[in-house]
């Protein structure tokens, strides 16, 4: 009985992630599409910031009234605040980079995440990663190559702003492995959002607040499909391995493709339709492996 609830949830960790990817997904367009209607590069400070003051209310309400729990006593425990500085050393790299760099390349370099997931995983937490699970792990981010066509570029020091913010995403989930449990899911996924709302509110001072009434139904879709895009990406951590899990962080891609399509009007082209399909491949391998070795079913 024991193994047969740890295969599953070697399953259910792998659908955790490719929903939180597709949360992600879903997120991100409505912010572009906010920023777009606002028409100023650096309105993304201020739209994250209203964003999260909305996500932060919503899980607070939850917290207080639902599961009955002291907000006063989960904003004082210093492990969700280490682990959240990682979130937001991850956010602050990652929108460096895209004020330096053009978001194709951000992203192509961001995707080397899952590359660092297994290697810290292999590492840090002695998880066994076999020489098929490599193959999957570079297969996909081939794939991403594929989607992204990066074309003549020019490489300089500044390429090291998203893959630093690629390992502090890698030490964010080593950390919330550590952490992460049934009971404190909605807790660590408060403190994340409370701090990231708490950065983009410092860049909002510096850069100005933009947000109109207008883009206020936009950012309330993207606060609710964020939240539960930190509330994945914690239990995607509690009930699988990270190296497991780590090629299905590549189908964020794919759900890009497919949001941006419905909610952006962006027409995918060839090498996008591509690369998704090398990036199913390559999560689809690791979960038939981790069935064909028993690990999953």
């Amino acid at each position: 009985m024991k193994s047969k609830i740890l295969f599953s949830t070697g399953v259910f960790g792998i659908l955790l992630m490719m929903a939180g990817q597709l949360s992600f997904s879903v997120n991100d367009s409505f912010v572009k599409l906010a920023v777009k209607e606002i028409d100023i590069n650096s309105s993304i400070f201020s739209v994250i910031f209203t964003r999260g003051i909305i996500t932060t209310i919503l899980l607070a309400l939850y917290l207080r009234f639902f599961e009955k729990k002291d907000l006063i006593k989960i904003i004082t425990i210093k492990s969700f605040h280490i682990r959240g500085l990682y979130e937001v050393l991850t956010a602050l790299f990652f929108f460096i980079a895209l004020v330096f760099l053009p978001i194709s390349e951000v992203y192509t370099l961001l995707m080397t995440n899952p590359f660092f997931v297994t290697i810290f995983a292999f590492i840090f937490l002695k998880e066994k990663v076999g020489i098929r699970r490599w193959i999957a792990v570079f297969l996909g981010f081939i794939g991403v190559v594929v989607v992204i066509n990066p074309q003549n570029i020019d490489f300089n020091y500044l390429f090291i702003l998203p893959i630093i913010s690629a390992i502090f995403l890698t030490i964010r989930d080593i950390a919330t492995k550590s952490l992460a449990t049934k009971t404190n899911n909605v807790e660590i996924t408060f403190i994340t959002a409370l701090l990231i709302t708490i950065f983009a509110g410092i860049g909002s001072v510096f850069f100005g607040y933009h947000v109109t009434v207008n883009q206020i139904p936009h950012l309330c879709i993207s606060s609710i499909f964020v939240l539960f895009g930190y509330l994945f990406s914690v239990m995607t951590v509690f009930y699988a391995p990270l190296s497991l899990t780590a090629s299905a962080r590549y189908s964020v891609i794919i759900f890009g493709i497919i949001v941006g399509y419905l909610i952006l009007d962006e027409i995918p082209s060839s090498n996008m339709i591509s690369g998704a399909i090398i990036i199913t491949l390559s999560g689809l391998f690791v979960i038939k492996r981790q069935k064909d070795t028993g690990k999953i079913i």
